[in-house]
């Protein structure tokens, strides 16, 4: 198995145009340690040093409203000056972050065969192919695929790096949501085309929601699930978290996701809880699930992370450390061009980027 290191690049996909490639995080094709898992990018040097914002201009709020901790600034040898260290309250941020713009864009994942991939979702599960780019400097493509223009639905971008033809999935990623009005002719189509289902349509157990599964040519899994006519078809991304409290807590304070329903399975054992920025039935959602008593899953190297729109990425990233989150690319612009972004990891791992939403509306003209 092969180490993920996250990658930052500055080509530009067309000429007036950025690309976030920090977002793509390609995977080397090079045998590297087996048991190595997504680590924070080594090239995090690159970015420059995060500028000083006092409490005023961090969160719009009067100084005496918040608590403050001694600043500590240093000089070193160069001259460059240490950002002060700041505290404000939990509940400060968290009331900026309900009013912050956010919108859930696209999720990464890797694929070993990328033409293979976009023709079983495009055949199969009626996605349209929005764009692709080639990087040969870096030696990886990527494509994005959704049922709309990306400045307004969710989209799946995948990663192909050269060379590299398979990937470990592992037992944390769960699957993506596509609904659909009948699931019974959809799997009849993915069957006719050579795919994979592994549950027959029926209703989920317990309930009255007619679903399926089936395995995309990568053993990505996906659930369909019988619904009218929706403005996202693409609907959930499903992860496993080994405290569901802890986590509702994390995406509600630090993300500003709401608990849309909660949901438990004592006969099988498990609990789910679904988080996002609007209804299920016309937003993406984030699905949580627990199983009893396990804390703890091997992400694997195939998922990458979810890229989440924001004002602003230095108010986000203050946030996420308020609420227990860990920072793995400090706010500020990509080397080389002006898109802001930060990326962090929840309490159990799953990583996140969040873009700044101006460039990335200048990135899709």
């Amino acid at each position: 198995m092969a180490r993920i290191v996250p990658m930052f690049n500055a080509t530009s996909f067309s000429s007036n145009s950025v690309r976030l490639a920090a977002l793509h995080a390609p995977l080397s094709s090079s045998a590297l340690a087996p048991a190595a898992r997504f680590a924070p990018s080594p090239r995090s040097d690159l970015c420059s040093a995060p500028r000083a914002i006092n409490h005023e201009q961090l969160f719009g709020m009067k100084t005496s409203r918040l608590m403050r901790k001694a600043n500590c600034i240093k000089a070193n040898a160069s001259g460059n000056m240490a950002q002060a260290s700041i505290t404000i309250s939990e509940e400060e941020a968290f009331e900026w972050v309900k009013k912050d713009n956010r919108r859930m864009l696209h999720v990464v994942y890797r694929v070993g065969d990328l033409e293979r991939t976009i023709k079983f979702y495009t055949e199969c599960l009626g996605m349209k192919l929005l764009r692709k780019r080639d990087i040969p400097e870096e030696k990886y493509t990527n494509a994005f695929l959704g049922y709309g223009p990306e400045d307004s639905h969710f989209v799946v971008e995948l990663t192909y790096n050269y060379g590299v033809d398979q990937y470990d999935i592992g037992g944390g990623f769960g699957h993506f949501g596509i609904a659909v009005e009948d699931v019974a002719k959809t799997v009849d189509l993915i069957k006719a085309k050579g795919g994979k289902v592994t549950r027959e349509p029926g209703p989920v157990k317990g309930g009255k929601t007619v679903i399926a599964f089936i395995e995309d040519p990568d053993g990505y899994k996906f659930e369909l699930l019988e619904r009218g006519p929706t403005p996202e078809p693409l609907c959930q991304v499903m992860l496993r978290v080994g405290d569901l409290d802890r986590s509702i807590n994390f995406h509600e304070k630090a993300f500003g996701m709401e608990l849309l329903r909660k949901r438990d399975n004592p006969e099988y054992k498990y609990t789910v809880a679904m988080m996002g920025y609007g209804p299920e039935d016309k937003n993406t959602v984030l699905e949580l699930t627990y199983n009893y008593g396990v804390t703890e899953y091997d992400k694997g190297n195939a998922y990458a992370q979810i890229a989440i729109g924001t004002d602003d990425v230095y108010k986000t990233a203050e946030a996420i450390k308020l609420h227990g989150g860990k920072i793995t690319r400090e706010p500020g612009p990509l080397p080389g061009i002006n898109t802001k972004i930060t990326a962090c990891l929840d309490p159990d791992g799953w990583k996140t980027v969040f873009v700044d939403n101006i460039d990335f509306a200048k990135e899709l003209e």
